[in-house]
């Protein structure tokens, strides 16, 4: 909803109309109230609302941890050694696919946010085909395709990630934090400063 023209948005109506006491009439202190008629518009919506949220740190692991989960149940991970491919003919990766069982659609992970070119060539003409680095995955992506085909390297940042996110200690600092804001500033030069 776009905002509106709240009383002191309206031109005019500055004075007092009359005064307070004598006149008979009802007391009024400006020709732009709301129950005047060009008067200012009484709590009128105030223009565009956000209704970004984001989960909770906690949440978000849990998404990520069971999403996981539940596709390794179902046999739907599979953890190849690395994506070089020998061609970039579409052709080949939908054979690929078809020939190891995969679903139709199908994500895959790799820890490097540069893939190689053959495999990026070969994939960008199919749909249903995606390429995602690590720091990307997310519950969405996971549930959306049917397979999940992860790299050695992408396997290790995941566990790396997710032991961290289970085992960290310092989620209540990072949560006034992001709350509040930092206290203080600290310069940290002197610990990471060479001799």
């Amino acid at each position: 909803a776009l905002g509106v023209k709240e009383m002191i948005h309206w031109y005019g109506g500055g004075g007092k109309p009359w005064q307070q006491k004598g006149t008979g009439r009802a007391r009024h202190g400006s020709t732009r109230s709301p129950q005047w008629v060009q008067g200012g518009k009484a709590h009128g919506p105030r223009g565009p609302k956000s209704n970004y949220y984001m989960l909770s740190y906690h949440l978000r692991v849990y998404g990520l941890t069971h999403t996981l989960t539940m596709k390794f149940i179902q046999d739907d991970i599979h953890i190849v050694k690395d994506l070089e491919i020998p061609t970039d003919d579409p052709q080949y990766v939908l054979d690929l696919i078809e020939s190891r069982g995969w679903g139709m659609s199908t994500l895959i992970v790799d820890n490097s946010d540069i893939f190689p070119t053959n495999i990026t060539a070969a994939t960008d003409d199919i749909r249903h085909v995606n390429l995602m680095p690590v720091y990307g995955l997310n519950v969405k992506s996971m549930l959306k395709h049917e397979t999940l085909v992860l790299t050695e390297s992408a396997v290790d940042q995941i566990t790396k990630k997710i032991i961290f996110a289970l085992n960290r200690t310092d989620v209540e600092d990072r949560k006034r934090l992001n709350s509040q804001g930092p206290t203080e500033q600290k310069l940290k030069l002197e610990q990471h400063r060479p001799l």
